[in-house]
């Protein structure tokens, strides 16, 4: 096979493709028609920006020919959730944008934790041991006071009983895809509806949206479920084999699928490796600042996907290296309004 780097265009050969073109600012545009009309023909990112919105509308234009065409596949680190993009996954998942969701234990805990309280915006410079002083933990340049998990302990103790006595009687473990779902039942029960509206958890309960979590105790959950089983002599347990089979077969029997990926690390890993099993995905898009010069799994890029048979050779896929923050609301947007 010839690689791209190995081909010499003779000067009498024309280049074909789009030309690169910006917009011009004095015809009458608006932001929607820049992402959509003229990002792929800009270069750099913002060609691969204009890509993602072009191939999650083909996954849109299959999805809208029958509820079993195509399976979307959602990840995304907690970070996600920590930001403001908490409401427009959570957009995705009320509308039934995507059929799978996995992320970490931060994107469970943090999205209930923001239906109690909300986080605060800060500022990257400020001091750690003058947080620590004051009961304030620091994401980036958001902060998490230490009452927001106070609050949530006191549901999470009452949640656990509950599990707890369903386990004993029922006579089953339940799975951490169970345990989310359970978590999205408890809150519409006990949450108002004006707090409910925004939360990933409630709307994927509501729409039957598996959310998968195989590190569920890497957080505040797993700090909750130690207190609890300690003080409680508690026998409460959470089955992660069981959602191994649950989530390989969603990719394994699906008639085409899509992996949109926010971030790297165990959601993304979760997600492609369950696509093996089907000789890879259909469609991806991601979107990430991660670098693939260390070997990480977070900043490996399609094309490693495809030597593994994680993304299918013929594929559509594209990789938008930039903060999730900045462009994945645009990429929604141009898409969905």
């Amino acid at each position: 096979m010839t690689e791209p780097k190995d081909i010499i265009l003779k000067e009498s050969e024309d280049i074909k493709g789009l030309n690169v073109e910006g917009p011009w600012l004095e015809d009458d545009i608006s932001l929607t028609n820049i992402i959509t009309d003229y990002y792929e023909k800009i270069g750099f990112q913002a060609t691969h920006l204009g890509k993602a919105v072009k191939i999650w509308k083909k996954i849109e234009q299959i999805r809208n020919k029958g509820k079993d065409e195509m399976t979307v596949f959602m990840g995304y680190t907690s970070n996600i959730v920590s930001s403001g993009l908490r409401e427009i996954v959570a957009y995705l998942a009320k509308h039934k944008k995507m059929d799978v969701i996995v992320t970490t234990a931060g994107g469970i805990e943090e999205d209930f934790i923001k239906c109690l309280k909300p986080f605060i915006i800060g500022d990257w410079d400020l001091k750690g041991a003058y947080l620590r002083e004051r009961g304030i933990n620091r994401i980036g340049n958001i902060l998490v006071p230490n009452d927001r998990y106070v609050e949530f302990e006191k549901y999470m103790m009452e949640f656990f009983e509950r599990l707890d006595k369903k386990q004993k009687e029922e006579h089953k473990i339940i799975s951490a895809s169970e345990f989310c779902y359970e978590m999205g039942k408890f809150m519409d029960e006990k949450l108002e509806d004006d707090v409910k509206e925004k939360s990933i958890l409630y709307w994927a309960y509501k729409n039957e949206i598996p959310i998968f979590c195989p590190a569920i105790t890497d957080g505040s959950i797993g700090d909750m479920i130690y207190f609890y089983k300690l003080e409680n002599k508690s026998n409460l347990k959470i089955d992660i084999a069981e959602d191994i089979v649950k989530l390989n077969n969603m990719a394994v029997y699906a008639k085409k699928t899509a992996c949109i990926v926010l971030g790297g690390s165990l959601p993304k890993h979760s997600i492609i490796n369950a696509n093996l099993f089907r000789e890879g995905t259909d469609y991806a898009i991601y979107i990430t600042t991660a670098v693939p010069w260390d070997g990480s799994l977070s900043g490996a890029p399609p094309e490693e996907g495809v030597s593994w048979g994680k993304i299918q050779t013929k594929a559509d896929y594209v990789e938008v290296w930039a903060d999730a923050t900045i462009v994945f609301p645009m990429i929604v947007y141009s898409v969905f309004k």
